[in-house]
């Protein structure tokens, strides 16, 4: 969700920011002081640091300013629902996808009844309810809302509003993954343009088209020009995100899987472990990218014949997984899939 003070959190690295940000809104809770500049405060500050990757110090934040705004600014403020929707994102990012829907539903009940239906905010947690429903596994619910959810965006924002750009992609990447690739691609290919011509060939979002882009050519196939593209998306997004961006992590991590998928296994397993090694010391070792990353890896070790390595590590991924995800998550499924498969291969 965007955030509308950004600048305050982005001017200097938020993690940087942390333990000032913590010890000043402790004495402001303590006083009762400063109320509502202390909730925005952590608000900018926890969105900043979820867009970074730096979910393990989010939580004590999103805590605090709830429990401040419930208190000291009532339930329907603008600045307790917008606490809500951070906390319900960064569930979400951190993997528990049916909680985060759950959040979601609840604030959307909110917001409708506070801000009314067509708001802003109450479209963006429309948005967010279906994302995190796709996530979970709901992909036609999810994407009947994003299609319902786009025709009001287009009517209230407008066609090129952002908004209503961020609901186009991720509606053309749930079609993807219900298997309909080809319109997948020709939708990205038509947002792409757009995001080019309102946003800039170098906005996240124009990045983050060109991935999406690059991903479903590859599972049409087009392997080649799927790596191709991800090389030079990798290249773009270290000059304008940096080299430790989540973005820019996760471009890695793409370009290594089609590398794979080209017969190149040992070049993408090199570049797997060197990306895991980074993604723990950026992301931390239980992010979702980083074991999404473990697993990638324990794939192509067994690609490669080293099925006792692939299965030992299949294990301990399983085990982590169903810690931090949950044993119903489709991550942790997926790899308990491939770990049974393993020891049938043992």
């Amino acid at each position: 969700m965007p955030a509308p003070d950004a600048p305050l959190a982005t001017a200097i690295p938020a993690g940087r920011l942390l333990p000032h940000v913590a010890e000043a809104t402790d004495h402001a809770e303590q006083l009762g002081a400063a109320v509502g500049t202390s909730v925005r405060l952590l608000n900018s500050v926890s969105e900043a640091l979820t867009d970074s990757g730096q979910l393990d110090t989010v939580r004590l934040l999103l805590d605090r300013a709830l429990r401040i705004a419930r208190t000291a600014l009532g339930p329907d403020h603008a600045d307790t629902l917008r606490a809500r929707a951070n906390l319900a994102t960064l569930l979400g990012r951190s993997g528990q996808v049916t909680d985060a829907a759950a959040h979601f539903r609840q604030l959307l009940t909110d917001r409708t009844r506070v801000l009314g239906p067509d708001h802003p905010d109450t479209l963006t947690t429309r948005n967010n309810l279906a994302r995190w429903l796709g996530e979970a596994g709901q992909v036609t619910d999810a994407i009947t809302q994003f299609r319902q959810l786009l025709a009001d965006q287009a009517r209230v924002l407008g066609p090129d509003h952002p908004y209503t750009l961020t609901t186009r992609s991720n509606l053309a990447y749930l079609l993807g993954e219900a298997g309909q690739v080809t319109d997948a691609i020709t939708h990205f290919r038509q947002l792409l343009a757009e995001c080019t011509r309102i946003l800039g060939p170098d906005h996240p979002d124009t990045l983050r088209a060109r991935g999406n882009l690059a991903r479903w050519l590859g599972e049409a196939g087009q392997v080649t020009d799927a790596t191709d593209q991800f090389r030079q998306l990798l290249d773009d997004r270290t000059r304008v995100l940096g080299p430790d961006h989540p973005d820019t992590l996760h471009a890695r991590g793409n370009l290594a899987r089609w590398l794979g998928e080209a017969g190149q296994v040992t070049d993408a397993t090199d570049q797997f472990r060197q990306l895991l090694d980074d993604q723990a010391r950026v992301l931390g070792p239980d992010h979702p990218d980083t074991l999404t990353t473990r697993g990638n890896l324990a794939y192509l070790l067994a690609e490669a014949g080293q099925v006792t390595d692939a299965t030992d590590q299949f294990r301990q991924l399983l085990d982590d997984q169903a810690r931090v995800l949950g044993p119903d998550h489709p991550d942790t499924l997926t790899t308990r899939s491939n770990f049974a498969y393993m020891l049938g291969e043992a």
